[in-house]
């Protein structure tokens, strides 16, 4: 099989290619105007044929169409009263002592949102019927509202859809039509109706840039990552737009699983710095997903990788605030005109400038292969701040990579200490173009004493979507209290969802997929669940006591509460085996260069050159075609193969 990954970042577009023997590489600054540019020029620049070429690919168009408010104009039907439900949330206040706070503006335009009948109870009974003379109003009233998309969400449709799929019925031959029955079959008004607004708000946007990218690469097979961590063939993705808005960092996930199964390191602190942000997740020996994650401030219900992502990547711009104090992002220099030490235009000092006037990137080296770096502009950038905090430029340089590694630090903290686990049991795992440039300080600062940065860790996300499986995942609400369900109906229930995935995943014919059955508890009264795989219901009982006490340190003798039943069809992954071995013989450094803060000179290696049984001691740095890694003073590094560097702290 000839496959492709291919990830689309905010200031570079990564792609791997793998054609059945090797493996190839390229970056290239990204386009974010029209993101299939950058993809083809990366294509010509491999020289791949397209023709029955698999391409996977990790996009973030969903995700800025939303933070830029750019998707498409959508009208939201939901029942008589409740047609505010969007706008009032959850009343939550993002500064709650605030008495003044600034109105911000809303994706959601009141004159959008229309009521219609068709209503049901919680067990299903009409209590309002769907009449035809509501439905011929409701569609003039949308074909003047010149909206694009249509979200339909009404009342307790997870127990009975027939009324949306009827007003579905009605529309989907003139908009993108969206039903919360089919986009998120669970309980929670406001979270199933904004799932569903968003996947009909993203959805056009989508369609069309599959659609261009399709017709650039019309004999090639495309799938897309969803934020489950499964991919999904172009056509089905289209239509769940909404599981897109975290595609772009899965992939680095499954990288780093793949690099860590191979290494025997199967507990990881992962650490994905890109030239925008930076991604931070934990893995525990498999992926894990949450249903909490919020994008733009808005609640996304839908199963998403447990990812955390805060504005600080190797393109984050440094200033300094009111009361005179060094802050770095979350703005960033992006992709155009990007850091100042690109040539490009840029002005302002960003990490990679600060990292360039260290010396931690020798000026000769050249990002993504092909792009030099200017020295003489990065230390003019920085020194620009350094005048104004009346400090030397070097050690504003200083400055400015500290500040980003404690927000790195604290970010991983979040995703660790502050789970009950301690940051010493895992390995810390670095990919990103930037992310081995901070590596062992953040691991030091961590009190971490192994870490491990991948072969190709530059491109890493682009490798981790050439080994994703593909699959999906649905749901359905079905609050019982455990002691009263029979096993024989949540079984049949499992059933009728198995039914329901396998319609969906007709594209994939030809691939198998496993079923995995998960079911959602709490104790009666409570709000937060926990999931549990399904087996019996005196076993998944015991499992669920267990589980409750060592998530909350208790357990309590109260009746437990079924809330939904979750079923994943995930196929097999692809038996990727990294081609090539090491050097038999150690290499020796091509330079040596003078770091700021250090009495001695750093020795520059090529990653290619290092061989099968040398080992690095800080100071150092390895240089690659998409990535450096600056190994300080007290750390030494040592080579597995097939290429992933193991970093240890001297004790």
């Amino acid at each position: 099989m000839r496959i492709l990954g291919v990830d689309t970042g905010g200031t570079f577009t990564d792609l791997v290619y793998f054609n059945g023997r090797s493996v190839s590489t390229h970056k290239e600054l990204s386009t974010p105007d029209v993101p299939e540019r950058a993809i083809l020029n990366g294509i010509a620049a491999l020289g791949i044929d397209v023709k029955n070429l698999h391409i996977v690919h990790g996009t973030t168009v969903a995700t800025n169409a939303l933070l830029e408010g750019k998707g498409a104009r959508t009208a939201f039907i939901t029942n008589h009263g409740f047609k505010d439900l969007l706008l009032i949330g959850r009343q939550t206040r993002q500064e709650l002592y605030n008495l003044t706070p600034k109105k911000e503006r809303s994706l959601f335009d009141p004159q959008c949102n229309l009521e219609v009948g068709g209503r049901v109870d919680a067990h299903g009974q009409i209590i309002l019927p769907l009449l035809p003379t509501e439905l011929e109003k409701l569609t003039a009233e949308i074909h003047q509202l010149n909206v694009e998309a249509v979200a339909v969400c009404l009342l307790f449709a997870f127990v009975d859809d027939a009324f949306e799929r009827e007003v579905r019925e009605r529309l989907k031959n003139h908009y993108f039509v969206s039903i919360s029955s089919q986009v998120l079959a669970e309980h929670g008004e406001y979270e199933r109706g904004l799932a569903t607004w968003l996947n009909s708000y993203l959805g056009p946007v989508m369609q069309r840039y599959l659609s261009r990218l399709g017709q650039h690469a019309r004999t090639a097979n495309i799938s897309v990552m969803q934020s489950n961590g499964l991919t999904l063939n172009a056509a089905m993705a289209e239509r769940n737009a909404v599981r897109l808005l975290l595609s772009g960092p899965a992939g680095g996930l499954w990288g780093s699983l793949h690099a860590g199964n191979r290494t025997g390191h199967t507990r990881l602190l992962t650490f994905d710095m890109g030239g925008t942000s930076t991604d931070v997740s934990i893995i525990d020996e498999r992926l894990n997903l949450t249903t909490g994650a919020e994008i733009a401030r808005l609640p996304v219900a839908v199963p998403t990788l447990d990812i955390h992502t805060i504005g600080a990547g190797g393109g984050s711009i440094a200033w300094i605030d009111d009361g005179g104090l060094l802050q770095v992002g979350p703005e960033s220099a992006g992709a155009a005109p990007g850091p100042a030490c690109y040539g490009q235009g840029g002005k302002d000092a960003t990490v990679t400038d600060a990292h360039v006037v260290l010396g931690r990137l020798p000026a000769s080296c050249k990002l993504a292969g092909n792009l030099q770096l200017r020295y003489t502009a990065a230390v003019t950038a920085v020194a620009s701040l350094a005048r104004r905090l009346r400090i030397d430029v070097q050690t504003c340089a200083q400055g400015i990579v500290r500040v980003a590694n404690e927000q790195m630090v604290q970010a991983l903290r979040l995703m660790s200490v502050h789970r009950g686990h301690d940051p010493g049991d895992f390995t810390l795992v670095s990919f990103g173009g930037a992310g081995g440039l901070h590596v062992c300080e953040l691991a030091q600062a961590l009190n971490m004493r192994v870490a491990l940065v991948p072969a190709r860790a530059g491109v890493l996300s682009a490798f981790g979507l050439l080994v994703a499986p593909p699959g999906k995942e649905i749901s359905q609400s079905y609050i019982r209290l455990l002691d009263d369900c029979r096993d024989q109906r949540l079984t049949a229930i499992f059933l009728q969802l198995e039914q329901k995935i396998s319609q969906e995943l007709v594209p994939e014919a030809g691939q198998k997929f496993q079923l995995k059955r998960e079911i959602d508890l709490r104790y009666q009264g409570q709000a937060a669940t926990l999931k549990l795989d399904w087996s019996t219901g005196e076993q998944v009982a015991q499992a669920f006591h267990a589980r409750h006490r060592r998530r909350f340190g208790y357990a309590l003798e109260m009746p437990v509460e079924v809330v939904n039943l979750r079923l994943t069809a995930s196929g097999e992954s692809a038996d990727l085996r990294l081609p090539g071995g090491l050097r038999q013989t150690p290499g020796l450094p091509i330079k040596r260069v003078k770091l700021h803060g250090l009495n001695r000179l750093a020795a520059v290696y090529r990653r290619v050159d290092i061989g099968q049984n040398q080992v690095l001691t800080g100071a150092a740095i390895v240089i690659e075609k998409a990535a450096t890694v600056y190994l300080p003073p007290g750390w030494r590094a040592s080579p597995q193969a097939p290429g992933d560097l193991l970093l240890e702290r001297a004790k």
